[in-house]
This record gives structure tokens, C-alpha cells and sequence, in this order.
């Protein structure tokens, strides 16, 4: 006698075309180059889940090592964007589970194959990203050895005139902070003090952080437990006087508890270099807006998207943005997103950017677990 089980693995294969149609269908908004190799990918995700399916508790996690290890290295070689390969499983998980509940299979009969499915497309997530971080890992050291060469007496240089320059501004700085909270203290009735001592707070931020990027070696924070929501506010909070100065709309929806495992200062930089930029960017906008999103989504793993709607990035820059010297402005250096990328790879994560004439969108993703 068949089993429900075997009843609904048979409605899934009938119902294949359909699925990887609409699958497909969801994809067609990516660039040309990106369509015909991810409606390759789909089929051979989906024809290896009805084959795992099929077997009687068979453990797939060394089967899905192998193509999780493909599917990394195809997206570090093809330069493919991590972001878009999250959400292609994402839709197909979804896709197949509304298939299983239309199956008209009792529910609570099925559930097993839906817990199968998910470990499937949870598992699959997982050694991607874990080997792309890697090989991204290995890429970074590689362009180490070459840039320690090439650029020794750049950033040597750079690093002599930044040290000199910032001994030479701390110490009137630190002066007008100083007589800055006096006045608070004293005359707390006097307006605009707030915005001003915020203000010399985020300069004296900068120069060190200008000084910290001319350097390759950075200082160890401590890894621990904080929420990526709070972080996101404190930091709003910090660029208020930026955000007003270039009167930017910014929407924050960061789930309040996404939290992760790390160095929150560090990720306050990346967070700061990212916001900064977008800053710049929508600066002369008719409206500047930026959007900040942030959700456990697939489990296991957080996605922060940071969007702005500047300028479109040019193609022939955007594959080499997170690259050292890479800069579309004119006063950049050019380090403010390869420290970004070095710190969420240094956490076992990715960072990407996708542009259209109308968005622009960095996206973090790290595993939570």
C-alpha cells in the first residue's frame, strides 16, 4: 500500500514543471547575466530534493557538502551575488511547502516531510556560505600578498601623514570638547549645544578611523552577544547631525531580536562606513531616503540590508567596490568598504551590493547559530 509520504513525493514530481516554472519566474528580474545560470541552478536543487526525498532516512548532509561547495566556489569565480542565491532558495522553499499543504494530505501526516525539506534547504544554506566565506577568506590573503608590496610605501606614507595630522587637530579638539561640556554643565539653556558636541564627536570619529584604515594590522575585540537593533539605532542616533544636514528620510525595520556573535565595535564601523556613504551619496537627491532592513530570514541566518536611492553604480566599478583604492567619490580613499568587507568575513559572513537606477543595496548576511 502506498503511504501518504510516498503520495505526496509523487504529487511533488508530478507538479515539477509547474514548480520550477514559477521558481524561474521569480528570478526574471535579475541582470541578464545572472538568469540563465541561476535557471540552471534551480532544476539541480530541485531534481536533488526529490531524489533525497525518495530515500528512506537517508542522511544527505554529505551529498549537500559537495553542492553547497559548488554552489560557493560558482558564485567566488562567476563573481554571481550571494544575496540573490538566499533568496532564490528561499522562494523555492516556500514554493514546494505550499505544493506538500495542497497535496490534500492531512497536515500532521506530512509533517516530517516538511521538517525534511527545511533541514534540506537549511543545511544547503549553511555550507554555502560557510565555503564561500572561506574561499572569500583565502581571496583576501591572497590580495594581502599583493597589496603588502605594491602599496608598502603608499600606506606608509599615508599612515606618517595621517599620524601627524591627527596628533597636530586631537589636541585643540580635545580642548573645544572639553570647554564644549563646560558649557553643558553651566549653561545648559544655551541651544544647539547637543548638536554641536555630537558633532565634533563624530569628527574626532573619523580622523581615527581614517588613521585605523591606513594601517593593515587592526586591534582584537572581544567576540560577545549584542542586538544588531540596538546597534542600528545607537548609530542613527550618532549621525543625526549628517543625517539633518543633508535632510536624508531614514526608515529602520531591524527585527529586535536579531542579534549575533561578535565584535559590536567592529560592527559599529562597518555600520557607520556603510550609512556614511549612503549619506554621501543622496546628498543633492530630490528626496534622499535610506531604507534599513534587518530579519532572522532564513533561519539561521541574519540578512541587514542597508539601501540608499543615490546614483546607480557604474557596472564597470561595482564588481571591484569592496576592492582597496576602489572609490566613486573624489575625496575617498577608498578603504572604507574593503575594512567592511575584511570585518564581516573576519565573522564568517558575506557582504555584497546590488544597484539599479533606482536602489542600491548593501547586504549583510551572517549565521546566527
Amino acid at each position: 500500500m502506498v503511504s501518504n509520504r510516498e503520495m505526496t513525493i509523487h504529487f511533488l514530481s508530478s507538479q515539477r514543471i509547474t514548480i520550477i516554472s514559477k521558481w524561474k519566474d521569480e528570478l526574471m528580474h535579475l541582470p541578464d547575466g545572472y538568469i540563465g545560470y541561476f535557471k540552471g541552478e534551480v532544476e539541480n536543487i530541485f531534481n536533488l530534493l526529490m531524489d533525497q526525498l525518495g530515500k528512506s532516512d537517508t542522511d544527505i548532509e554529505d551529498v549537500l557538502k559537495v553542492i553547497g561547495k559548488k554552489i560557493a566556489y560558482d558564485r567566488v569565480t562567476k563573481q554571481l551575488n550571494m544575496e540573490i542565491f538566499f533568496s532564490s532558495v528561499t522562494i523555492g522553499r516556500s514554493l514546494i511547502i505550499e505544493h506538500v499543504l495542497n497535496s490534500k494530505v492531512p497536515k500532521e501526516e506530512i509533517s516530517d516531510l516538511i521538517k525534511q525539506i527545511n533541514i534540506y534547504f537549511d543545511q544547503l544554506i549553511q555550507f554555502a556560505l560557510s565555503h564561500y566565506t572561506e574561499l572569500k577568506t583565502q581571496e583576501l590573503d591572497e590580495r594581502y600578498k599583493f597589496i603588502s608590496p605594491n602599496h608598502k610605501d603608499r600606506l606608509t606614507l599615508l599612515g606618517q601623514m595621517t599620524s601627524s595630522f591627527v596628533h597636530e587637530f586631537r589636541n585643540p579638539l580635545t580642548s573645544i570638547m572639553g570647554f564644549i561640556q563646560l558649557l553643558q554643565a553651566e549653561q545648559s539653556e544655551i541651544k544647539y549645544l547637543d548638536i554641536i558636541s555630537k558633532e565634533l564627536d563624530q569628527l574626532n570619529y573619523r580622523i581615527t578611523q581614517f588613521l585605523n584604515m591606513s594601517k593593515k594590522e587592526t586591534s582584537e575585540s572581544p567576540f560577545e552577544l549584542f542586538s544588531i537593533s540596538q546597534l542600528v539605532n545607537e548609530v542613527i542616533e550618532f549621525l543625526y547631525p549628517s543625517i539633518l544636514e543633508v535632510n536624508a528620510a531614514i526608515t529602520c525595520n531591524v527585527a529586535d531580536d536579531a542579534v549575533i556573535t561578535g565584535s559590536e565595535e567592529e560592527f559599529r564601523q562597518v555600520l557607520l562606513n556603510i550609512i556614511l556613504n549612503a549619506l554621501d551619496v543622496v546628498a543633492g537627491m530630490p528626496s534622499p531616503s535610506i531604507y534599513i532592513s534587518g530579519s532572522e530570514s532564513p533561519p539561521g541566518i541574519l540578512t541587514l540590508n542597508i539601501s540608499n536611492n543615490g546614483p546607480k553604480i557604474p557596472k564597470e566599478v561595482l564588481p571591484n567596490i569592496f576592492e582597496p583604492f576602489i572609490t566613486t567619490k573624489k575625496r575617498g580613499t577608498g578603504l572604507g568598504l574593503f575594512v567592511c568587507k575584511e570585518i564581516v568575513l573576519k565573522h564568517k559572513g558575506t557582504l555584497s551590493c546590488h544597484s539599479t537606477d533606482f536602489l542600491t543595496t548593501f547586504s549583510i548576511q551572517l549565521q546566527t547559530k
